[in-house]
């Protein structure tokens, strides 16, 4: 540095030296700062000084993750996040050791359907989970038409999902109500494995109830689907007909106790949002006078903040496992409705006193957000 700013004030004599007059005296001077540049730029000292410096470690990242990415699951095994979106027509895994660089992840195709059939068209919200040490795609899938929506899950027992095979396992359904079925999600609760999803009551699509199932194995339903909640409130019934509960997400605080939250009002809609479901203290999941369902949303759209219709979320933990996190699909301006417009986002939230959890407001789009503890 020393080199270079006496070397520019050099070029500029009156910027360093005073006016020369005709007197020859000062070239002395002049030869004797010459060579002490000299000796400078040849020193030990001026080589450390021109070793680069490395950049700050970047802390932060932005909102949206990804330029697209409806319905949003990401599931963490040790170090590593495997996250996947609705793409339509296959399924595919994301893989990155760091949630807030997910658009550097790398892609692997896992599935494509077939050509034609039951589950060949319309491939929505997948869903990655382990159990027992095998990893399970639920998805939804049809034949090209909406009313037969059902529900259909895949298998790998390779420690890597990305590798190895996927075998197709079949259709989760309820043999005595076999009805349309969307956004299926697992989870084990007291020792026992659950089923959640979205569905019609009957063969018409009135409304969309979130029903639940115990699950004799991770690929195959035990008994009868139950009822746990139907749009009640106004803010359910944006939209409608039909109203809409879908997306259902297991989430257990800290202390142990289950909730449920659940995306509400049409998705096609700026009110599309964020519900909960609370599991009283040794309630039983598959009793609905179990449930009680929060008065208000709880995650709602932030118009100044870029988040129109925020839903369709699910949750991690941060790599040093001290933070938790959402993960969710918003549009970025109203009237964008249900297309691939919505992009994936996420934050951390908190836990309330009454241990309920806390998501806050969608945080505004290209603003600094801490990134997750470990990263």
């Amino acid at each position: 540095m020393f080199r270079i700013d006496l070397i520019t004030r050099l070029a500029s004599p009156a910027g360093f030296f005073p006016r020369l007059s005709s007197s020859k005296k000062p070239l002395a001077g002049l030869l004797s700062v010459t060579l002490f540049v000299a000796a400078c730029s040849c020193g030990k000292g001026s080589a450390q000084n021109n070793t680069p410096v490395p950049p700050a470690p970047i802390t932060t990242f932005t909102n949206p993750l990804l330029t697209s990415g409806p319905d949003p699951w990401v599931i963490q095994q040790d170090t590593t996040y495997y996250y996947m979106n609705t793409l339509g027509d296959h399924l595919a895994i994301y893989t990155t050791s760091k949630m807030s660089q997910l658009s550097h992840a790398s892609i692997s195709t896992i599935w494509t359907p077939p050509v034609s059939g039951p589950y060949s068209k319309e491939i929505w919200a997948p869903e990655l989970h382990n159990f027992n040490g095998k990893w399970y795609m639920y998805f939804a899938a049809d034949d090209g038409n909406n009313d037969n929506h059902r529900i259909y899950v895949i298998e790998n027992d390779n420690t890597n999902p990305t590798t190895g095979g996927w075998t197709f396992k079949g259709k989760l359904a309820d043999t005595t109500a076999d009805h349309w079925a969307i956004d299926a999600s697992a989870f084990q609760y007291n020792n026992k494995l659950y089923l959640i999803w979205s569905g019609w009551q009957g063969t018409v699509n009135t409304e969309q109830d979130i029903y639940i199932a115990e699950l004799a194995d991770p690929t195959t339903l035990k008994g009868q689907r139950v009822l746990i909640s139907s749009p009640t409130f106004s803010w359910e019934k944006m939209g409608a007909p039909p109203a809409v509960n879908e997306g259902p997400e297991a989430l257990i605080n800290p202390n142990g106790q289950l909730f449920l939250t659940f995306s509400a009002s049409g998705c096609w809609t700026d009110n599309y949002c964020l519900g909960l479901l609370t599991l009283k203290t040794g309630g039983d999941p598959l009793n609905p006078s179990d449930w009680t369902k929060s008065p208000n949303p709880v995650f709602t759209t932030a118009t100044n903040n870029g988040a129109y219709a925020p839903g369709h979320n699910g949750f991690f933990v941060s790599r040093d496992g001290k933070e938790n996190w959402i993960i969710y699909h918003a549009n970025a301006s109203a009237g964008l409705g249900c297309g691939n417009a919505r992009s994936p986002r996420m934050q951390s939230f908190q836990w309330n006193t009454d241990g309920t959890p806390n998501f806050g407001t969608p945080v505004p789009i290209n603003s600094p957000i801490t990134k997750p503890g470990g990263e």
